[in-house]
């Protein structure tokens, strides 16, 4: 897919592959506190060259179009959990599962769901890093006085929704990476936070005879159990890959990294 650059208005702009803002480029040996996203960290175990290139020397990646239905989705069920949230009470999906859970109750519970404002965050002391992220929501397990975090995905496949299944997709295996993240985080914010979390998979249904202005979804929780061990390691594997002097080598299974070196080979 070509992407194109447009400002607000949706006029053409001049490309130039680089970032301007200077508080989103690392220093090599800075001091001072920078802030890697869930995402970039995710950036980051996928190809440190990429990882690099974008941080310090500030390629900018191009655009990519809004997920506009999954975010619907993800929006009306934040306001939906809010009004069980707000009266304390459990979900029905709660009931279906036999899960003593109510939505967490929290002052900074909307600031925790916008990675923009800041997510859910805390300041690596190893590394001076600030790790951060946006989770889709957290739960409260009443039986083990627990946070529960939860992401929502929406789909729309013909197969049932089967966890083991789920879990082993390949293209599945950063959402549980994210999760591990999310743990790791609100553990360091000190929360008692449980190591089960939940996939709140919600699968449009394909086999309706028309559409009738209205999709119909069928929802299936899969419980995830998360694995911090290896957080912190990857943390500081970051920092020293953030002040090296050179560009990590080129992954070898990284797409972006082939496109890149193979356009510089045309003349």
């Amino acid at each position: 897919m070509v992407s194109l650059k447009r400002n607000s208005k949706g006029e053409f702009q001049e490309a130039k592959g680089v970032r301007t803002r200077q508080s989103s480029f690392y220093k090599p040996g800075q001091n001072e506190t920078f802030k890697i996203s869930r995402s970039k960290f995710s950036n980051f175990l996928d190809c440190k060259r990429c990882f690099y290139l974008d941080r310090v020397k500030g390629l900018q990646e191009p655009s990519m179009p809004g997920w506009s239905l999954n975010t619907t989705v993800d929006d009306l069920l934040k306001k939906e959990f809010d009004a069980y949230r707000e009266k304390q009470e459990p979900h029905p999906i709660f009931k279906e599962y036999n899960l003593h859970f109510i939505p967490f109750k929290h002052e900074d519970i909307n600031k925790w769901r916008n990675s923009l404002s800041g997510g859910i965050s805390y300041i690596d002391e190893n590394t001076n890093l600030k790790i951060q992220g946006g989770v889709d929501d957290i739960w409260y397990n009443l039986d083990t006085e627990e946070l529960v975090v939860a992401d929502y995905k929406a789909q729309s496949t013909t197969a049932e929704v089967e966890k083991e299944y789920y879990l082993k997709s390949q293209y599945h295996q950063g959402y549980k990476t994210q999760m591990d993240i999310y743990v790791y985080i609100l553990r360091k914010m000190n929360f008692n936070v449980s190591s089960t979390s939940y996939f709140m998979v919600c699968n449009g249904v394909k086999t309706k005879d028309k559409f009738n202005y209205n999709m119909e979804f069928d929802i299936t929780l899969v419980d995830y159990a998360t694995d911090t061990s290896w957080v912190q390691n990857k943390i500081n594997d970051m920092k020293l890959t953030l002040d090296s002097n050179t560009i990590p080598e080129i992954t070898p299974h990284c797409e972006n990294c082939a496109y890149i070196n193979k356009g510089s080979e045309f003349k």
